[in-house]
């Protein structure tokens, strides 16, 4: 047989066997979660007739089912591309042709045979669950909008024109059509894209498709908006990578056979599915926190009280949920405690692992019906307006605070919960770091920990506490919450070299997968790394956004919806790093500016702060008048002299900051010079000043040169 064909191995049975055990898993999921569905939907009355605006049975109970579909879908999408993005290695182990000994060293050569099979089997699963959130997505449009004006589908003129107006005037029917559109894109990318960047950026889009389903769910809580939003997202996207996650791992099967390359030194390698398993028992174990926190703090927003949770339909639902969040933590710490480290035993216990697997699929199918329930029926807090609802209500989702102290900047607190689940990552991550390096016996400097864990206080506080507060109801407030989230808190965050740290803790990988180490290698080095990092860049960008922002209409959507508020914490925040980073920053950075265009940049960001703080002062006409003009507020000074009062606070906080910025970079030339000195005199000592002899000669032979030119 030529060397150039290969033997097409048949699979064998127990291959068969274990792919019909993960679809008979998969059938016992789906009936679970239909079957939970219902019994949820009839206990809490979601799907009775109702005497006024009945959409028929149709559409009651058409949408929850729809709904399922859809929340399963986009698990199955989240969780493939997960798998196939930081999990499943990419291509086959590459094996050595024996040509001669066998050995690479020896002349022989390696052979790359594709995609393996499990990485290629998640994107089939992730693909074809692609098109059925796309269908779902448009099914429950369409059930959405018959729900909410109270009549069944039908295919005439006013039918239809009322769908259009569903679709682009009210923002459900917005939210719902993004999604689908967001789905759409996703399912043309996956049948589309195989790189592992490209991967990566789709996942990024089908995540995003995540924040609709967050705005149009039971997060109009009259108490907290804002915050019923971003825990319903964190709950949702925990949910998703989870289910997604236990799916895609039930349906590998035997695709996970075989051993991964061994690393230089060891042994024979490791098992490949010794080695998913633990990448996926570290997500799960996220997923688990952020799901159980998450939730616990969205019931505690639509859920008053204790009599409430206990003696509604809604709050016994969301014991259930409890109940099966409890079961599936304890098989999560089964898998970690007891399975994976005895997986070299032999087939029994992967005989047990996978029926761990199966039933941990068929919870979660029953989880996922209970949850569309769930969102069927009507919590205990109100989700509308009141009657009473005051200007700054409506305007900024939040009653008026009470009038700005010096007392007042510590005490008024309105948690943010997606900036508190970043904090708390970053903290426990770079905690996890440091005492990984701790183990190998490196050294991690204090100054550097103490800076980040300060900095995430401070971020912390500017998006959950009194800047953040007083910020949407006093331009001056907003403008002090501005200065420190773009001048403060990302100076301390880059001296703590988060990027360094997880460089030096984190292990390579060698199965040709990407991990995060991997993955910050592949940004660090990037094109757009490249440009982004780019001093001259990150100056224009740190200056010049300032004046795009408050001079157009995103400053007024950043004040009045809520995605555009985040959007913009999420701007300013990164603005900020970037350009502290390639100032004084110690983590790697694809070019570095010489110290004087360093000094130079500071100066001009020190002067453009300057005329834009002082623009603002001399000016007499609001920013976004029919915001700040409309609040109703009846304490403290008007809303143009506040204006005028936040330009002083973007002049004076900005100019501090940045004037510290450049004494670090004056004292880091300093240093620099101080090393190139001694690096110098260093080589002297080695070569007797070798230059400085070539370099006396030279002038000795000039100086000959002009005397016999003379003669």
């Amino acid at each position: 047989m030529p060397s150039s064909t290969r033997p097409v191995r048949p699979a064998s049975s127990s291959q068969h066997e274990e792919r019909g055990t993960a679809r008979g898993y998969w059938y016992g999921a789906l009936g679970a979660a239909l079957a939970i569905l219902a019994a949820a939907l009839v206990f809490s009355g979601a799907v009775a007739s109702r005497e006024v605006l009945d959409p028929g049975a149709f559409v009651r109970w058409g949408l929850p089912i729809a709904q399922t579909a859809l929340n399963i879908s986009v698990s199955l999408v989240l969780g493939g591309l997960a798998f196939a993005v930081v999990i499943l290695p990419h291509r086959r182990r590459p094996e050595r042709a024996r040509a001669g000994g066998g050995s690479q060293a020896g002349g022989g050569s390696e052979r790359d045979d594709g995609e393996h099979p499990a990485f290629s089997r998640a994107l089939r699963v992730a693909g074809v669950a692609s098109l059925a959130w796309t269908a779902s997505s448009v099914a429950v449009l369409v059930l959405t909008h018959s729900d909410l004006i109270g009549q069944p589908i039908s295919g005439g003129a006013e039918y239809t024109k009322q769908l259009v107006f569903y679709m682009t005037q009210l923002d459900v029917g917005r939210a719902w059509l993004v999604t689908v559109i967001i789905a759409a894109t996703v399912s043309t990318l996956l049948f589309a894209v195989r790189s592992l960047t490209g991967l990566a950026l789709t996942f990024i889009v089908a995540a995003i498709g995540l924040v609709p389903m967050a705005l149009i769910g039971h997060s109009a809580s009259s108490n907290d908006h804002e915050g019923a939003v971003n825990s319903l997202f964190l709950h949702v996207l925990g949910a998703a990578l989870w289910v997604g996650g236990i799916g895609i791992l039930a349906l590998l099967g035997g695709t996970l056979a075989g051993r991964l390359r061994p690393s230089s030194g060891s042994g024979g390698g490791e098992e490949l599915t010794e080695a998913v398993l633990r990448r996926f028992s570290a997500l799960a174990l996220f997923c688990f926190v952020l799901v159980v926190v998450s939730g616990i703090i969205n019931a505690s927003l639509r859920v008053p009280g204790w009599a409430e949770l206990f003696g509604t339909s809604y709050g016994q639902l969301v014991i259930g949920k409890v109940v099966f969040a409890v079961v599936l933590g304890g098989i999560g710490f089964m898998h970690r405690r007891w399975i994976i480290p005895q997986l070299s035993r032999g087939a029994s216990v992967k005989r047990v692992l996978w029926q761990l697997v199966g039933v941990e699929t068929i919870v979660m199918g029953g989880v996922s019906g209970l949850a569309v329930a769930l969102s069927r029926s009507a919590p205990p807090q109100p989700t509308t307006y009141a009657p009473d609802a005051s200007p700054a209500f409506i305007l900024s989702g939040y009653n008026l605070p009470p009038e700005l102290t010096a007392s007042r900047w510590l005490t008024e607190w309105r948690a943010d919960w997606l900036w508190v689940a970043v904090a708390v990552f970053g903290a426990v991550a770079y905690a996890l770091g440091i005492i990984k390096v701790s183990r190998r016996g490196d050294s991690w400097s204090w100054l550097r920990s103490i800076s980040w864990f300060a900095g995430l206080v401070l971020l912390t506080y500017i998006t959950s506490g009194p800047p953040a507060v007083y910020g949407r109801v006093l331009f001056s407030a907003h403008m002090v919450d501005h200065m420190m989230l773009t001048m403060v808190a990302p100076l301390f965050l880059v001296l703590g070299s988060p990027v360094t740290l997880a460089l030096k803790a984190l292990v390579p990988r060698r199965d040709g997968s990407r991990g995060l180490r991997e993955w910050l290698l592949v940004f660090v080095h990037s094109r757009f790394s490249q440009l982004v990092t780019h001093p001259l860049f990150a100056a224009a960008n740190f200056a010049g956004s300032i004046v795009l922002f408050y001079y157009s209409d995103f400053f007024g959507y950043a004040m009045r919806d809520h995605v555009g508020h985040e959007l913009m914490n999420l701007h300013f925040t990164l603005t900020g790093y970037i350009f502290v980073l390639t100032m004084i920053g110690s983590d790697p950075l694809p070019r570095r500016a010489p110290y004087p265009l360093r000094l130079l940049l500071l100066f001009a960001t020190m002067a453009f702060h300057a005329f834009f703080g002082v623009a603002i002062m001399g000016s007499n006409i609001l920013i976004d008048p029919t915001y700040f003009g409309n609040l109703g507020r009846p304490w403290g000074a008007s809303a143009i002299a506040d204006q005028q009062a936040g330009g002083a606070m973007a002049w004076g906080i900005g100019e501090i900051p940045t004037l510290i910025v450049a004494i670090g970079v004056a004292v880091m030339w300093s240093r620099s010079d101080a090393k190139e000195t001694k690096r110098r005199d260093r080589a002297a000592d080695r070569d007797h000043d070798a230059e400085l002899e070539a370099y006396n000669a030279m002038f000795s032979r000039l100086q000959q040169r002009d005397r016999s030119q003379s003669r």
